[in-house]
């Protein structure tokens, strides 16, 4: 063994007992992985709340790893999973809470539940196609470089022509899609298969690709919409394709109609309408939401194709009649005792309701929008609120001129409008056609009954004018010869008393209440001078000035100009606020005085002789030398020197003065009595004038 050099012999020591350096550090590595290690490692802080909380966890968890292990055999203790079921953790709430008792800052921890994932939607190209067939087809889009730009305008028909071009030459074609299709790709798969007859059989991201069907070349063109997507591409009714209610036999008729017309076979007809009725199968398998929206919208108009969100299909405005002659705005009525605007709560109300209503109509023209306004007329007599959806990639769509309009034909209330939506409410006034109608007619057989009431009155009056003509000729009740009877009976009625000049009445008891009213505010005003004014004087009561030096200490004009140097150059000075001169303004002093020469005070006061007396009163105070008053930008300095012969006196607090408290009191009601009695000096001038008016007024009459 190596030894140390104050020792002379080496030690000898049995080989077994030798100290090992490597074993040393190995064991230190094992030390660090043992079980108990976890707790007190990586914890910040030994009394924090963050560390008690790390602290119990690892213990909780080191219990229950020992007790698994010795349950379980060592293989199985490495890989057992200690998740506990959500119902069991529920159930068992109670027992844990008297097992392992829970930290006073522990609140209960909350269960949050996974969200359900989305279930994944089978398309129609793995319904149709064989499995084989569409895994080579997946393989082949996957090697696809060029794609079709879908802009935001939708599927339209330059699209679908470049999709039946690229299908001449093969057998898929790609196709990319621009918002707002690029956000809901389900909805974009639809329109694609529903515009081209194809099937879509891959999809990553943005894109599609759609294969054209089983038989060779596309036998659709762009002008064709097909709503089955399948390989034989079988166009349906106009009625199907506007999502109108159609039964299963109807289909069946139109589909051997047709076929007769065409000279197609029994067979075939019968086969093309067996795959409609399965298709009107599915429309029926929608759900409650759609079903109710587009029993809503039915009869409005057609729906549009190119929606970019989940179904129903809103109408497209844009298809309606742009002029119908003779449309006028709807007769209007606001029912009595109920008020005509919608208050905030009422607005904030419907838009939070109007937030879950589907979309009723999708707008893309600004002006001629009779149709749509006779829609949304015929809409509110179902629902109070209609919602009217931007078209995304219509070039010159105005939002603001399209709801000025709307607003304009159907005299509803605009409740919001954005880049995407317009929503109007129909309106406490709104009255269905029907009801208006007879509303109507209501009032103008009102108007005929008093015409003729009206009628039958004025030959009333002239009959009974004609059967008293000579007891008309000789009354005088209401002539001059009646007036002039009463004028000479009543002696006292002189000219100029009998009329009253009622403007000039009007005018003089205005003027009085007038007065009156002035007098009282001045009477209010004058009670609070007065309180103020009792304020002040016990406040000015408590203070006096310091007593005057005879054996003043005198300085020469030299020794003046040195100190006023001195004092400009001063960077530490002592700014007097609103409470001006106090006991705390002396001790400043005598401080400042404690480590220079010159104090160096600063004033706001905008009058020279405000500022001269306050210097006097320093002066008097403080018992210094006035070196200089100086005007500053702002204000005004007053520098004071502390005498050669100065000593600090032992109690610099006389107590003459006020202290700070009392300062800032006395300050306030200087303020308020300053201000009352310029509003008072206000009331007595409008007094003084009102009493000139009205006794102006008196003179005239």
């Amino acid at each position: 063994m190596p030894t140390a050099p104050w020792m002379k012999e080496p030690i000898l020591i049995p080989s077994d007992e030798v100290l090992n350096i490597s074993r040393i550090r190995k064991l230190s590595k094992n030390f660090n992985n043992r079980d108990d290690w976890s707790l007190t490692d990586k914890i910040k802080g030994g009394r924090g709340k963050q560390a008690m909380r790390k602290i119990v966890d690892s213990i909780t968890k080191l219990d229950d790893l020992t007790e698994k292990r010795g349950q379980l055999p060592q293989k199985e203790a490495e890989g057992y999973d200690f998740s506990v079921p959500i119902e069991e953790v529920i159930g068992e709430e109670e027992e844990d809470s008297r097992m392992n008792p829970r930290m006073p800052w522990v609140v209960n921890q909350k269960i949050v539940f996974r969200r359900t994932k989305k279930e994944r939607v089978v398309t129609a190209a793995e319904l149709s196609l064989p499995e084989s067939l569409l895994k080579k087809l997946k393989c082949d889009a996957e090697k696809i470089e060029k794609w079709v730009k879908v802009p935001k305008a939708g599927v339209t028909e330059a699209v679908v022509d470049e999709i039946n071009v690229i299908w001449k030459r093969g057998e898929l074609a790609m196709v990319k899609f621009d918002i707002p299709l690029s956000r809901y790709m389900d909805r974009a798969r639809e329109i694609i298969e529903l515009k081209t007859g194809g099937l879509v059989v891959w999809t990553k991201k943005d894109t599609h690709v759609v294969y054209r069907g089983l038989h060779g070349s596309p036998s659709y063109g762009s002008s064709k919409l097909n709503l089955v997507p399948t390989s034989d591409k079988i166009p349906l009714p106009k009625s199907v394709v506007l999502n109108e209610d159609v039964s299963a036999e109807s289909l069946t008729n139109r589909a051997v109609q047709d076929d007769n017309k065409t000279g197609k076979s029994l067979e075939e007809s019968t086969h093309f309408a067996g795959m409609e009725e399965n298709f009107s199968h599915q429309l029926v398998q929608r759900t409650l939401y759609e079903r109710e929206a587009d029993r809503l919208l039915d009869g409005l108009g057609p729906r549009f194709v190119d929606w970019w969100w989940p179904k129903p299909l809103p109408v497209d405005a844009d298809l309606l009649p742009e002029v119908i002659p003779g449309f006028m705005t709807p007769f209007r009525l606001c029912p009595p005792h109920v008020r005509l605007q919608l208050a905030d709560d009422e607005l904030t109300y419907l838009r939070k309701l109007a937030r879950a209503l589907p979309t009723h109509f999708a707008l893309g023209r600004n002006t001629k929008l009779h149709g749509l306004a006779a829609a949304i007329i015929k809409l509110w007599e179902k629902t109070h609120i209609v919602k009217i959806a931007v078209k995304v990639g219509v070039p010159n769509t105005n939002n603001e001129q399209m709801a000025w309009e709307i607003k304009r034909l159907t005299g509803g209330v605009l409740i919001l409008r954005n880049k995407s939506f317009i929503i109007f409410y129909r309106g406490k006034d709104f009255v269905p056609p029907r009801v208006a109608s007879l509303i109507v007619s209501r009032e103008t057989e009102l108007k005929h009954c008093q015409v003729e009431e009206e009628g039958a009155r004025r030959k009333a009056l002239e009959s009974l004018h004609v059967n008293n003509k000579e007891v008309h000729n000789n009354c005088t009740v209401g002539t001059f010869s009646d007036f002039r009877d009463i004028q000479a009976k009543y002696e006292l009625l002189k000219i100029g008393y009998g009329v009253v000049d009622v403007e000039k009445e009007a005018e003089k008891e205005r003027l009085e209440k007038e007065l009156r009213m002035q007098k009282h505010k001045l009477e209010i005003l004058q009670a609070k001078i007065e309180k103020s004014d009792a304020e002040l004087a016990k406040l000015n009561s408590s203070w006096t000035y310091a007593e005057q030096v005879v054996d003043h200490e005198m300085i020469t004009q030299e020794e003046k100009q040195c100190l006023r140097k001195m004092g400009l150059k001063m960077s530490k000075t002592l700014v007097l606020g609103r409470r001006g001169i106090f006991d705390g303004v002396i001790e400043s002093m005598h401080q400042h005085w404690k480590h220079r020469e010159v104090v160096k005070v600063i004033t706001m006061q905008p009058e020279f002789s405000q500022v001269n007396a306050t210097a006097m009163w320093l002066v008097t105070e403080s018992r210094g030398i006035l070196v200089a008053i100086e005007r500053l930008r702002k204000g005004h300095a007053i520098m004071l020197y502390r005498g050669k012969n100065y000593k600090r006196p032992p109690k610099i607090l006389s107590g003459n003065l006020l202290t700070k408290r009392e300062a800032l009191q006395w300050s306030l009601e200087m303020q308020r009595v300053g201000s009352l009695k310029f509003f008072a000096y206000q009331r007595i001038w409008e007094i003084s004038d009102l009493e000139l008016k009205l006794k102006d007024l008196l003179e005239k009459r």
